[in-house]
């Protein structure tokens, strides 16, 4: 027995390991024989980590590039210009938000970046705890097969959690809304102030600010892409003459989106479609017009406030000796 413990391990005779160079330096039978769990596993697994730790910087570093707006070197700036990584995705937000349009850039590049930041993380620690375990020489099965039933468990309980998650990941990367949008979520409608991976903030017409998770929004109605449609309803009486009616109804719609305080707005020549409703007090001739997207309440409102004067000026009756007032309506006004 003794005989055994004074035999010197055999891998001091082999050329560049560990024990070889440990026992050389120590005589030390028993740090040579351990040299490979006290040297060479550790320095494996501070290697693993730096080589992490310094991937995920890097990996972050190029999202934070591609998710920054590239700035105008000469006047300092970045001018509203699309960030590297929304360029390949479809943007549908409307010319006529303006400045917003900047923030709502911002919003979703840094949304989308931090979801990239965060599967990063969890992808190179995830690699990284693997291989440390295999240093290790843990059975990993196990553990693997542990980890799976617990993220079914976490993730069966956190269900309503995941749909917002990812109901949120999906709206951003296609722009479903953004912030300055006008949206019709269901139980909501109003302006968006802030759009997140699991919330959405709006603020209604009455000045209320309603939080919508995103899992929860089953449909969109969403008033700000590509273009909107004024419409405006105008009551007449049974004995008017509709042909001269719906004559004088064109022509002040053309003369009044012509004016310089809403032709901007105008897309196309508004319509007159005709008679729209025939109901006990009277009939309605219904407008449409064409404008670009939010801007048709503002529309509607100038076109009432041109079509009712020519109207009375005509001696057009109203129906039922109500006054012209009351009866005009306008989508979404």
């Amino acid at each position: 027995m003794d005989q055994f413990l004074s035999d010197p391990p055999s891998c001091i005779n082999e050329a560049g390991t560990w024990c070889q160079q440990i026992w050389q330096i120590t005589g030390n039978e028993w740090l040579a024989g351990s040299a490979n769990w006290l040297v060479a596993k550790p320095l494996h697994i501070l290697l693993i980590l730096v080589v992490a730790v310094l991937a995920r910087y890097a990996i972050r570093k190029v999202i934070d590039r591609l998710t920054r707006a590239p700035v105008d070197e000469a006047e300092n700036s970045d001018n509203g210009k699309l960030p590297a990584l929304l360029r390949p995705l479809r943007e549908r937000a409307p010319e006529v938000l303006g400045p917003l349009v900047i923030e709502r850039r911002r919003q979703r590049a840094k949304t989308i970046g931090s979801v990239l930041k965060s599967l990063t993380s969890v992808v190179v620690f995830g690699l990284a705890f693997v291989l440390i375990l295999g240093e290790l020489g843990i059975n990993l099965a196990p553990i693997l097969a542990s980890a799976g039933i617990v993220g079914v468990a976490i993730g069966f309980g956190a269900q309503n959690l995941v749909r917002d998650f990812l109901s949120g990941i999906f709206m951003m990367l296609e722009d479903q809304y953004g912030v300055g949008d006008i949206v019709d979520v269901g139980e909501a409608v109003g302006t968006v102030e802030a759009v997140g991976l699991r919330i959405t903030t709006l603020r209604d017409l009455n000045g209320t600010v309603w939080y919508v998770r995103n899992g929860e929004v089953l449909r969109v109605g969403n008033s700000s892409q590509g273009y909107a449609v004024g419409v405006v309803d105008i009551p007449i009486n049974y004995n008017t003459d509709v042909q001269r009616a719906t004559t004088l109804l064109h022509d002040v719609a053309a003369e009044a989106a012509a004016r310089p305080s809403i032709a901007p707005d105008v897309l196309e020549p508004p319509e007159v479609l005709g008679v729209e409703n025939v109901t006990a007090e009277g009939t309605q001739l219904r407008l449409t017009v064409k404008v670009r997207p939010g801007r048709q309440w503002a529309v509607q409102r100038a076109l009432r406030a041109e079509i009712l004067p020519a109207f009375e000026r005509a001696g057009f009756e109203p129906p039922l000796g109500r006054f012209y007032g009351n009866g005009v309506s306008g989508t979404g006004a």
